[in-house]
């Protein structure tokens, strides 16, 4: 076989954010979601330059030749480093092309961004008793000139550059800094208008109207301010301290991550050029720092949030209830006869509350164990949780503290779990807990009866609403049986692996995961040599894995039918046109986000399916705890097969994958098909219901 060509992670997942920036400039798309996709875009990049930047200019500072941290080597960081810089660059022209357009379209809906030079008398007489009612006490002007040395700049938020001066002269002149508090005010401010208008101000509008009260002290005339932010490496650094336990040590490193390096200036292009300088002086930034000049808006992650002040209907179709989980007045009954899937978005989030709460107020029942990763910030899932303690139940809660962002969030519940005395484990040092498992345990008559769930997504009812997710509620003995194995595991860790070894039913990262996928992927390729039927059908977030790649490689070349449905990273170069049997791999980037882990093995007709919490990663497959679920039930197999093919036959919102990385959309002459429409129409059919039951 030639040599394995593979594309670099970090450029892979730029091509990504192309596609989310694309769905920004789909017409098709309500104006409302192109401005929400855009905000999307402008978060997604922060946490790249928050991440992947930072560890390749960590690479740098080390001189590692050989990236342990990295999905394959990487020779030269900064080869990549000054790749990504272009895109980058490429990326924001695209970005302001596109925002432009959609600014022109807001006015065409009589919707409009008004600065602080466009107000009328009533409007400026609202701006400034709004500064007054509402800013004023939250912001702190820093007149950084006279500082030794630069205050601590967040890293998610803007800052407003000042320059001040006399009008008559341009040589007595000041500068100073003020953090825009879009946390404690929000970013839009809704304007007194006519009655067919509708229009905005932002609040670094807000203020910078407002600069001669702010420094009226001065007795300046003239000011001029521009927006710039900073991105930091936001890697957490744990220490070696005995005497301190592991929360401590998280505690620790998100304070430490105040004093993260700057990994990305950006800046209003129209900025003053002596404050400009001086900033790039004072944060030690030079050529080679990404420093990106923009426009007058920065921070776009806000826009997710923009005002709903459209007129445009929502097309949002409205989650509902299972037709099994209908008639019954407690999930709990139907789960211990039959297996239940539940297919988020378009299934409620609802039954894993109530199973929860069911829980909680059952007599028999004596222990809820639970993993948890990311949780919604008023979470029911942790109401129910302490419910069931507060009723006597055994709680066991797996908290990952580690899950990158939500580190001070998941110590916070940590304090409020801890209070209601539920067990909190905090995970094994060296990995991260990625599995999303529950195990209810309930004692009747002497006998012991479990149940619970696995699922591919976070329990976290509110991102449920938008992300594309495979939950199996199960009483299947033998899974768990597994899921209390790992439970035991997490519990004693010290004690080291042995109880993971013990599992027969889940395959589990880090222990047997990669040796099954590999066994399944031979037993196919052996399969077709024997002249049998073979194919692997897999939906993951992310393909870097080298050796899973060159399995699939040789897959491939025995004339095995490979399908992919990819998300994000993916590194492999496949698109050999002389092969008889060309492999397809596409990404679907549409209303929701496609999160679900799947793996369809055709096993001579009699097909393997899983669903797993894992990508085909080296740090999913050899570095964090994960799960995935063989699925027995013949009707769920087949569900979760038609989901799939639904979605390889996309010809509306995917793009195909290659090495040029192009995000060319699959283009078809027969009848449109949008998966996710489609999926929706194909559950809510089976589902044989007369209306929905639920919503999100």
């Amino acid at each position: 076989m030639a040599k394995l060509q593979l594309i670099q992670r970090d450029i892979s997942w730029l091509s990504f954010n192309a596609r989310v920036l694309q769905e920004a400039n789909d017409h098709t798309v309500p104006l409302k979601e192109r401005i929400r996709f855009l905000g999307i875009f402008s978060n997604n990049s922060d946490e790249f330059f928050r991440v992947r930047v930072a560890t390749l200019k960590r690479m740098i500072e080390f001189k590692e030749k050989e990236a342990k941290l990295n999905e394959h080597i990487e020779n030269d960081p900064q080869k990549i480093l000054d790749q990504i810089q272009t895109i980058v660059l490429q990326h924001q022209n695209e970005f302001n092309r596109i925002w432009e357009g959609i600014v022109k379209e807001l006015k065409t809906k009589h919707i409009s961004l008004v600065t602080e030079k466009q107000l009328n008398k009533e409007q400026k007489i609202f701006v400034k008793h709004f500064f007054d009612e509402q800013v004023r006490a939250n912001i702190i002007p820093l007149m950084i000139e006279s500082l030794a040395q630069l205050p601590y700049l967040r890293d998610k938020s803007i800052y407003l550059g000042v320059v001040m001066r006399k009008k008559n002269s341009a040589y007595q002149q000041k500068y100073a800094l003020i953090e825009v508090p879009v946390t404690a005010v929000g970013r839009f401010i809704i304007l007194p208008s006519k009655k067919e208008e509708k229009q905005i101000i932002l609040l670094e509008d807000v203020i910078r109207f407002n600069l001669p009260i702010i420094f009226s002290y001065f007795g300046y005339d003239y000011f001029d301010a521009h927006i710039f932010k900073v991105t930091k490496d936001a890697e957490i650094d744990i220490d070696n301290d005995i005497s301190t336990t592991f929360a401590q040590k998280i505690e620790k490193g998100i304070k430490n991550r105040r004093k993260g390096k700057p990994v990305r200036f950006v800046y209003d292009k129209a900025m003053d050029a002596g404050i400009l300088e001086y900033l790039i002086r004072r944060l030690n930034l030079h050529r080679k720092s990404n420093i990106i000049p923009g426009g007058r808006i920065h921070n776009f992650r806000h826009f997710m949030d923009f005002p709903n002040i459209f007129n445009e209907k929502s097309t949002r179709r409205l989650s509902f209830i299972p037709k099994s989980l209908q008639s019954a007045q407690r999930v709990t009954d139907i789960i211990l006869e039959n297996d239940v899937l539940l297919n988020f978005p378009y299934h409620s989030f609802d039954p894993i509350i109530d199973l929860l709460r069911e829980a909680a107020i059952d007599p028999t029942v004596t222990s809820i164990k639970i993993t948890a990763y990311r949780l919604a910030p008023h979470s029911k899932i942790i109401n129910a949780l302490v419910n069931a303690a507060r009723n006597g139940k055994e709680v066991v809660v797996m908290l990952e503290l580690k899950a990158r962002f939500d580190e001070e969030a998941n110590l916070e519940w940590k304090t409020i779990l801890e209070e209601e005395g539920i067990i909190v484990l905090l995970g094994v040092p060296s990995m991260k807990v990625h599995a999303k498992l529950c195990l209810i345990t309930r004692q009747k008559s002497k006998k012991i009866i479990q149940y619970g769930f696995v699922s591919t997504g976070n329990l976290n009812e509110k991102t449920a609403r938008v992300y594309g997710d495979h939950c199996l509620l199960t009483s299947n003995k033998n899974v768990m049986s597994d899921i209390g194995k790992i439970f035991t595991y997490l519990a004693n860790w010290k004690t080291g692996i042995k109880q993971l070894q013990l599992c027969k039913t889940l395959l589990v990262c880090p222990l047997n995961m990669r040796k099954e996928i590999i066994a399944l992927i031979d037993k196919e390729i052996k399969n077709k040599k024997e002249g049998k039927e073979a194919s692997i059908t897999l939906k993951v977030n992310a393909l870097s894995d080298q050796q899973l790649i060159e399995k699939l490689y040789t897959a491939h070349a025995a004339g095995v039918s490979i399908h992919l449905i990819i998300r994000g990273i993916f590194c492999p170069v496949m698109n050999d046109k002389k092969t008889k049997n060309p492999l397809t791999a596409i990404s679907i980037v549409d209303e929701y986000l496609e999160h679900a882990r799947v793996m369809i093995f055709h096993n001579l007709g009699n097909e393997r399916v899983y669903i797993s919490s894992a990508d085909w990663m080296i740090r999913n497959l050899d570095h964090r705890i994960e799960a995935a679920i063989p699925i027995i039930d013949p009707l769920i197999k087949r569900e979760i097969i038609d989901i799939i093919n639904i979605q390889l036959k996309d010809n509306v919102k995917a793009r195909i994958l290659d090495g040029k990385l192009a995000n060319n959309y699959v283009s078809s002459s027969g009848k449109k098909n949008r998966s996710q429409i489609e999926t929706y129409n194909y559950l809510f059919k089976k589902n044989n219901t007369t209306g929905e039951t639920g919503s999100n």
